[in-house]
């Protein structure tokens, strides 16, 4: 019976799982040590892509007999490179702009940037939500309001008592 494969394993599998769970644990923790902590943040979507791909690999190295422990530690070792490398060429502005996406400006003093919300694929609705979720009780509140690189947005609120400093928003896309 098909089911019986489910529950299906022997010692030898299940040693295998644990001693490959336990080198590509190991390999992470070097490779990231290596690389620096950037390689878990999600600053920009290259960084998510990045943390997706190694939860891919750990997978695939622990759970699968066709991916041997060697050839996801070999995968580990390439993105942490190519994460490596895409950090350093973000330093020169052209490359910065082909990988890294830019923010958005959806929202400045109460008023709705309907553009930057159509480019970034969002719809008032979601504006709402996010102000929801933030407590804010009236637009005219929000000084600013970024669709960030990641996909995270931004709610910076009106504060009487400090002025808002432009350097905040000097990557960001205006309308």
């Amino acid at each position: 019976m098909i089911m019986e494969k489910w529950f299906d394993a022997s010692l030898t599998s299940l040693a295998a799982i644990a001693l490959s769970a336990v080198g590509i644990y190991i390999s992470v923790i070097v490779f990231t040590r290596i690389a620096g902590k950037r390689s878990f943040s999600s600053i920009s979507s290259f960084d998510f892509a990045m943390t997706v791909a190694v939860g891919s690999i750990i997978a695939s190295t622990v759970l699968s007999e066709s991916v041997s422990l060697l050839q996801g530690i070999a995968g580990l070792a390439a993105l942490y490179l190519l994460q490596i490398a895409a950090a350093l060429l973000r330093r020169y502005k052209i490359l910065k702009k082909a990988i890294d996406n830019s923010p958005h400006m959806l929202m400045r003093d109460g008023k709705i940037f309907e553009d930057n919300l159509r480019s970034s694929r969002l719809t008032v609705g979601d504006l709402r939500s996010k102000l929801r979720a933030a407590g804010v009780r009236d637009p005219k509140q929000v000084e600013a309001m970024v669709f960030e690189t990641t996909g995270d947005i931004s709610i910076i609120l009106k504060d009487q008592n400090i002025p808002f400093d432009s350097w905040m928003l000097n990557d960001v896309k205006q309308p």
